[in-house]
């Protein structure tokens, strides 16, 4: 006998749930509800039989009793559809009292051990669906990031942003420094890269007038995969005309802050071991009093190099002295900036899309965000000066050792970009800030693997 192929006009477990638990003890409500899900546990035999049913938003007790219901022929992890009536037992356990049962869908290999969940990590992240299937941290904190990514459309939203798409093959890949996927257009006969990041598409978008814009999507690195670091992943960007990068801070500060107490119900969250508290106003230093406090700042990069060498940093693949600082910064800055802390000011070798200081030209407008000694994004007072952003990109292709530059961007600019502030926040980051986990595989649905030897 074939399957049902629909199960229609169905309710959620929870609401139906949350209507038995108003019930008298013995009591059954008058009304019937429909409910489907997968049977998770079963106990009795006989002339009453229980089930636990689970859909996404929980889990309630059947009933069922022989005189209502017959035979009840089904296997943990089968999935069904039930009518009944909202009942809450003798003992108090609020349930649905079936009166038909219908198998939507039969399983033909055991789940795992449900009692003590999946807990073996390899497992987890390679059959997602499985550690979804049995473990309700899992599916919480994946609703969670759910309720995150809304979160933030609706607070730019609300501030008059409008939400846009750009390309993630391009012809050239810029924005950041990384090493990009590199993939062949048959079509074009030309090389393309998956991007690196959204910057250079988005502000030709503030040039064309469109004021305030943002991208949420994914943005690929062919890098290292680490505990913060996965090779695809996703970002929110967004750029603000009329704005600097202190317009920008307190903006981060207000939307982290305010999707927090959406998702949450609170501003405070426990990552790595600290009570940590989003609301602001945020910690703001100076990146080079930092490294100045931890001896780490100079502008001679043979003296950093050797200070670094010193502390045990492996700096053979640091080729300039920008790279230089910033692995002292990565080192040595970053895990002590554990409150939310803005870190700003920064050197203009380190930062080619910046704005530079009023009262110094070797420091721009930019600045990093940190939580729980991590770094989550990036932000400037955009650079708007077409000539001084293409000197910028032939400095950064001379100490790169290879093209890096966009003669279409720097087009774009000379035909006047509004004075800017521009961020960059790590989605997958902020998830792991939000739920407390410890590794970017826990915040991922599917993370990259090594791929499975045989």
């Amino acid at each position: 006998m074939p399957l049902p192929k629909r199960f229609p006009a169905r309710d959620e477990i929870a609401a139906v749930r949350s209507e038995a638990e108003r019930l008298e003890a013995g009591e059954e409500a008058g009304e019937t509800r429909r409910l489907a899900g997968r049977v998770m546990a079963r106990r009795g035999h006989g002339k009453l039989v229980f089930l636990d049913l689970v859909d996404r938003s929980g889990q309630i007790q059947l009933l069922c009793a022989a005189d209502r219901v017959g035979t009840v022929d089904v296997d943990l992890g089968d999935v069904v559809g039930v009518t009944g009536a909202p009942a809450k037992t003798k003992r108090g356990e609020p349930s649905l009292a079936v009166d038909e049962l219908e198998l939507l869908a039969k399983i033909t290999r055991p789940l795992p051990d449900t009692f003590h969940g999946l807990v073996e990590a390899e497992t987890r992240y390679r059959k997602r669906y499985l550690d979804l299937l049995v473990n309700e941290e899992t599916r919480r904190d994946f609703i969670l990031r759910s309720g995150l990514v809304a979160g933030i459309r609706r607070y730019l939203d609300a501030q008059g942003f409008i939400e846009v798409e750009t390309p993630v093959l391009q012809p050239r890949y810029g924005g950041a420094f990384a090493e990009p996927f590199v993939t062949h257009s048959n079509e074009l006969d030309a090389d393309l890269y998956l991007r690196i990041a959204t910057e250079l598409y988005l502000k030709r978008l503030i040039v064309g007038g469109l004021e305030r814009v943002y991208e949420l999507g994914k943005d690929f690195r062919n890098e290292g995969v680490s505990f913060k670091h996965n090779p695809e992943f996703t970002m929110l960007e967004w750029y603000e005309a009329y704005a600097d990068y202190r317009d920008t801070m307190a903006r981060i500060e207000e939307l982290v802050s305010t999707v927090a107490a959406e998702v949450l119900g609170t501003t405070r969250v426990s990552f790595r071991g600290h009570d940590v508290d989003l609301a602001p106003p945020w910690r703001r230093v100076k990146l080079i009093d930092e490294l100045e406090e931890r001896g780490l700042w100079t502008r001679d990069p043979d003296d950093l190099r050797g200070r670094l060498d010193e502390r045990g940093v492996d700096t053979s693949k640091d080729r300039s002295w920008a790279q230089l600082t910033d692995h002292a910064l990565s080192h040595f800055v970053e895990p002590d900036l554990v409150e939310p802390t803005i870190l700003h000011d920064y050197p203009v070798e380190l930062s080619p899309f910046a704005r530079t200081t009023d009262d110094d030209p070797t420091v721009v407008e930019r600045f990093e965000y940190f939580i729980g000694g991590m770094e989550l994004g990036n932000a400037f007072s955009e650079l708007n000066d077409a000539n001084e952003q293409a000197e910028r990109f032939a400095q950064q292709e001379g100490e790169a050792g290879g093209e890096r530059g966009d003669p279409d961007y720097v087009e774009a600019l000379s035909y006047g970009m509004p004075p800017t502030g521009g961020l960059g926040l790590g989605l997958d980051r902020l998830a792991m800030i939000l739920t407390g986990r410890e590794t970017i595989r826990d915040v991922v649905l599917f993370p990259m693997l090594r791929e499975r030897k045989a």
